[in-house]
């Protein structure tokens, strides 16, 4: 793997029909980092693309852009995805969440509403959620791995 930073961009128009096309991209980086760590990565991204489109653009028209940005350095990933949805506040939403969900022994008893939050929580090194001087929004998740090369290879 290069020391240098790999920076990926897509854009797509605000409709679920669209995770297929994301997914696609994203499959494209398998090759890149661990395996368990792309898997967690694909979760995230699932969750903070419908979460897009169900909550912070569920008022705006079809064609309301997300942008997404996946970056890929040796010891980290970073996963960016914008909206142009109402701010939230990731750190009440996030407590509510665990509180309400505190009862739960594994995330899979966790019913749907909150459980992307609460996993995104645990994946993450690094989870933010801030208004940028533009007006949107960014969701910006953060992972570090110490990757082998054996795990490479047989990701």
């Amino acid at each position: 793997m290069s020391s240098v930073s790999q920076v990926h961009r897509l854009t797509v128009n605000t409709d679920i029909y669209m995770l297929n096309k994301v997914q696609k991209w994203f499959e494209g980086f398998q090759q890149f980092i661990p395996y368990r760590v792309w898997m967690q990565c694909n979760l995230v991204l699932v969750e903070a693309f419908t979460n897009v489109v169900d909550h912070a653009h569920q008022d705006l028209p079809p064609d309301t852009p997300i942008d997404i940005e996946f970056i890929i350095r040796p010891d980290e990933v970073e996963l960016w995805v914008w909206d142009h949805g109402k701010p939230f506040d990731l750190k009440a939403q996030l407590e509510i969440a665990l509180k309400r969900h505190a009862s739960y022994e594994t995330i899979d008893d966790i019913p749907t509403g909150g459980r992307g939050l609460i996993i995104a929580h645990r994946i993450a090194d690094t989870l933010l959620y801030e208004r940028q001087p533009d007006q949107r929004n960014c969701f910006i998740f953060v992972k570090r791995f110490a990757a082998t090369p054996q795990e490479l290879a047989s990701s």
